[in-house]
């Protein structure tokens, strides 16, 4: 059974292990500072989990933290993003947590990107009912270059 929570100080240790996972950079493609180092990591969750306008929950699959989602951004550009553990991938726990987040999320449109060759991704917001809008390119980091992105919008 997939949930959400608020974070919590003893989520961030797994959410450290998920987020420095290369197997999953080169999936999710786009990469901060905070994936590799943990000092941008504790800057960053500081950072998060103070700012009001941001929506960020724990994702919980049968009790074990799987990883975390959240919503940003100004009201007519508000993003979601979510990064689940390796661990728990192919089980439909990242479509069962984005769907429960933007059913707390009233603002809409609501935007996504994904690399374009990150089918699951794209599957799990097509799933939670965003379209594909648009396409683009971006640096992604754990590549080394720039991608092809997919930009999704739910309305």
């Amino acid at each position: 059974m997939t949930s959400l929570r608020e974070v919590r100080d003893s989520d961030l240790p797994a959410f450290w292990e998920q987020l420095r996972d290369p197997a999953a950079h080169q999936v999710a493609a786009v990469t901060r500072d905070y994936h590799y180092e943990r000092a941008p990591f504790e800057r960053h969750w500081a950072k998060v989990r103070s700012d009001p306008d941001v929506l960020v929950r724990t994702v919980l699959a049968d009790g074990e933290v799987a990883g975390h989602a959240a919503v940003y951004g100004p009201p007519h550009e508000r993003e979601v993003t979510y990064w689940i553990g390796r661990a728990h991938w192919g089980r439909g726990i990242a479509t069962e947590a984005l769907a429960a987040l933007v059913a707390l999320e009233g603002t809409r449109p609501l935007h996504a990107r994904a690399a374009a060759d990150n089918a699951g991704s794209i599957r799990v917001l097509e799933k939670c009912g965003f379209v594909v809008t648009g396409h683009g390119r971006g640096f992604a980091r754990a590549r080394g270059g720039e991608i092809d992105e997919v930009l999704l919008t739910l309305e």
